[in-house]
């Protein structure tokens, strides 16, 4: 009956790594009770550009508007090759200064590089601890625990899939009932795989970035940006969609190109 032992240490995986995404899943649903001390306030908030696109995208969304900004007011040059120049060497805000200074003195750098260093300004670190004290984002420690439950629990299932297909090969486990050994493994995998469904319907793919307060209010500057019709329309869309919303081929290639070695 050995593989009773292997069924049990399907159970034990099962059971730690689904509670560990349970808790997770459930102190991520509590962001939406206002448990933050700047829950009321965040209700009249009106959300900047830098703001949209940290909440839609985190720090490299961040750093992708910061360099399309520049590059249409003609102060910055993005170029399809990968680098990016230097026109006016003068920020207008802390995002800003942040690309100027990661570029650095010489006034040139290549795009990968930079849009790395952007992300990981002090200035956008700033922004999302605004926006987490507000109760507009999740928390960091939020994100990488509910990620890390949900990688637990499908290694959970691959281990249930191993014992059970060992159990299953081991010669003479035949159990002491008409209940095949395969079905005894099959209640472990059914839960695992339960719970993973059930942490992607609860845990919208949204909210890695935006709490859902701050969900809501990216649907409200979406359609107040519609009706403007003005340049912010534009630059709305690059926060919220990303560098497919960027409507110029090079600008966009420029921010698609990906470095591969040394150049």
């Amino acid at each position: 009956m050995f593989w009773v032992l292997l069924l049990i240490l399907a159970w034990l995986a099962t059971g730690v790594s689904c509670t560990r995404l349970c808790l997770a899943a459930l102190r991520a649903a509590s962001l939406d009770t206002g448990a933050s001390p700047d829950a009321d306030a965040a209700r009249g908030h009106d959300l900047t550009l830098y703001e949209a696109a940290f909440l839609s995208g985190g720090p490299a969304r961040v750093a992708d508007l910061t360099l399309v900004s520049m590059a249409r007011q003609r102060r910055l040059l993005l170029a399809h090759t990968g680098w990016a120049t230097v026109v006016d060497p003068r920020g207008r805000d802390d995002m800003e200064r942040s690309v100027i200074g990661a570029i650095g003195p010489e006034g040139q750098s290549r795009i990968a590089p930079l849009r790395t260093a952007t992300a990981a300004a002090d200035s956008v670190r700033r922004l999302a601890d605004r926006l987490v004290a507000a109760g507009l984002a999740v928390p960091d420690g939020t994100r990488t625990t509910v990620a890390g439950g949900v990688r637990q629990v499908q290694a959970a299932a691959a281990a249930v899939l191993a014992l059970g297909a060992t159990a299953l090969l081991l010669p003479g486990q035949t159990p002491g009932s008409d209940v095949p050994v395969a079905v005894w493994f099959l209640l472990p995998l059914i839960l695992t795989v339960s719970s993973l469904v059930i942490a992607r319907i609860e845990v919208n793919p949204g909210s890695r970035w935006a709490s859902p307060a701050g969900q809501r209010l990216l649907g409200t500057l979406a359609r107040h940006s519609a009706a403007s019709g003005d340049d912010r329309t534009y630059l709305t869309s690059v926060a919220v969609l990303g560098i497919r919303a960027i409507g110029e081929p090079e600008l966009r290639a420029a921010l698609a190109h990906r470095d591969h070695g040394t150049s």
